[in-house]
């Protein structure tokens, strides 16, 4: 009877860290996130500002619009894989910026990429502003 009660412990368990994972994948929303970015800057997201940060090249070959496209309402792809992005505007794409850790990974590398360093959570903010201005 032990090994038994074991086996469905360890089933418990793992199901348990499934359903923990699903539950975190859709953690947020597009508007907690501007809140939360905004938060940390201290300031309101600008989308006239995050338009202008959005489509200029920053010093390097590559501006955010180079792969996400212009506007980010249609599927873009990446500028030297070819590798298909999903539309970044969240009216457009129902899952974006609805996981906070993965807003904040891929504005980790892509602020890398562009800029050569990290985006400002003002930066942030105002992107994301603008991407939520974006409608159908």
């Amino acid at each position: 009877m032990k090994p038994a009660l074991s086996f469905l412990a360890r089933l418990a368990a793992v199901a348990m860290l499934v359903f923990a994972a699903t539950a975190q994948a859709g953690d947020t929303t597009p508007g907690e996130q501007l809140g939360r970015w905004s938060a940390e800057a201290g300031t309101p997201g600008n989308a006239a500002k995050g338009q202008m940060f959005f489509n200029r090249r920053h010093g390097g070959e590559w501006s955010c619009a180079s792969c996400h496209g212009i506007p980010p309402t249609r599927q873009g792809e990446h500028a030297s894989t070819a590798k298909p992005i999903a539309p970044l505007a969240p009216a457009f794409n129902a899952r974006a910026f609805t996981d906070a850790a993965k807003s904040d990974k891929w504005f980790r590398r892509n602020c890398k990429d562009v800029l050569d360093r990290e985006c400002s959570a003002a930066e942030k903010a105002d992107v994301l502003a603008w991407l939520l201005s974006l409608k159908p």
